[in-house]
């Protein structure tokens, strides 16, 4: 995975309290860049808007910022503020709007551990009242489809094409991958959890 190496600082701010904000346990896996530039694999354990704890191999030093890129939530940045024996915390570094998303997401995965949902059904599917749309593949092609039923994690499609099993896809403006086959197409899943604005434009 490459990581980009510069930021826009200037738009992100650190979490005031953190207290303000709910822990929510995870098991999400990523990898993570250190302020030399190394990379490790990482798991986040528990996140807020303001906070994430990793367990990682890596050895940051105290303030040292790092950025990580974690599987259904995307790229988190911050500095670290505690060091643990297997890991550490980091205060996370965002814009107001990137912290609303991350709350949105971490309400899902909230709710999925309360409510002792299995993975593929962790987020409610609905049938689109405009299922039209196209689908670009990683060569640049693009390909009618129609939305058979969509979630904040992914949707089922019926496409002509049938591109290979893991094959990197995008639907409007949200990247995919290839998940699963049927008869008349495809099932994807979304590279983050997508907020419910993402979507207005299908439902």
């Amino acid at each position: 995975m490459h990581f980009a190496k510069g930021s826009a600082q200037a738009l992100l701010t650190e979490p005031e309290d953190d207290t303000t904000y709910q822990n929510v346990v995870v098991n999400l896996h990523g990898r993570l860049m250190c302020a030399d530039f190394t990379e490790y694999e990482c798991v986040a354990v528990a996140m807020s808007p303001g906070e994430v704890q990793f367990k990682s191999a890596a050895l940051p030093r105290i303030t040292e910022r790092i950025v990580s890129y974690i599987d259904h939530i995307g790229r988190i940045e911050g500095k670290i503020t505690e060091m643990l024996d297997d890991g550490f915390r980091i205060a996370v570094s965002a814009t107001d709007r990137k912290r609303q998303k991350l709350a949105a997401q971490l309400t899902w995965f909230a709710n999925r551990n309360e409510l002792g949902l299995p993975e593929d059904r962790r987020h409610e599917r609905i049938v689109p009242r405009n299922p039209n749309a196209e689908i670009r593949l990683a060569d640049g092609d693009t390909y009618p489809c129609r939305i058979v039923d969509l979630s904040m994690s992914g949707a089922a499609l019926e496409l002509e094409v049938r591109p290979e099993m893991g094959a990197q896809v995008i639907l409007g403006t949200m990247r995919a991958r290839v998940v699963r086959h049927f008869d008349d197409g495809v099932a994807i899943e979304f590279a983050t959890i997508q907020p419910p604005d993402a979507l207005e434009n299908f439902i």
